[in-house]
């Protein structure tokens, strides 16, 4: 999607060890308009899918994921990253590695809300190594759901987590792969 490409060249910021701030449009300050536009490239690609639910990871994963759900006029369901008090403790839970955090931590959602009847389309902001990705998955395995795929904004196609979860049968659509990049040289797209 070249209208994100150019957005990522120009507010993107590229720092030491591959990490892509894009803290002004997409994880940080939120373009409410381009949520719009990626939820509609979105749409555009499952449309022919039967979708129940959108599942995405809180807290960045929701911006996108929320307009989405919208789009397709289904429920939006995230992973919460921590119990809390009103959280029930009938939960589907799996482990995911933060790299971002540089830590460990458990996604959590009840199971009245994730049903084996449920078709479920992932959506998230960045993959990267497929840690998230792969939470979600364990999620919709526990609840025996079927994943038509996993939408992403944008993927770092140098790393490995695009072709694990390909891998594993489920369709990938990213709207912006990444290639390499680096904090002289820039970004390079797919």
């Amino acid at each position: 999607m070249e209208l994100l490409q150019q957005k990522i060249i120009d507010e993107g910021v590229v720092y030491p060890g591959k990490v892509l701030k894009v803290g002004s449009f997409l994880n940080h300050q939120i373009d409410v308009p381009f949520m719009s536009t990626l939820a509609q490239e979105f749409y555009r690609l499952y449309q022919g899918e039967t979708v129940t639910k959108i599942l995405t990871v809180e807290t960045s994963g929701i911006a996108v994921a929320y307009p989405v759900a919208e789009r397709f006029g289904v429920p939006l369901l995230f992973g919460k990253k921590s119990k809390s008090a009103n959280l029930a403790d009938n939960c589907y839970r799996a482990s995911v590695v933060s790299y971002t955090h540089g830590n460990t931590y458990e996604v959590i959602i009840e199971k009245q809300f994730l049903k084996e009847s449920d078709r479920v389309l992932l959506i998230d902001d960045f993959l990267a190594n497929g840690c998230a990705l792969e939470g979600l998955i364990a999620l919709c395995e526990q609840a025996g759901a079927k994943i038509v795929g996993a939408g992403i904004v944008i993927e770092k196609a140098f790393q490995e987590g695009g072709g694990k979860i390909r891998g594993r049968g489920i369709r990938v659509e990213s709207l912006a792969r990444i290639a390499d990049m680096d904090e002289k040289e820039g970004i390079s797209f797919l």
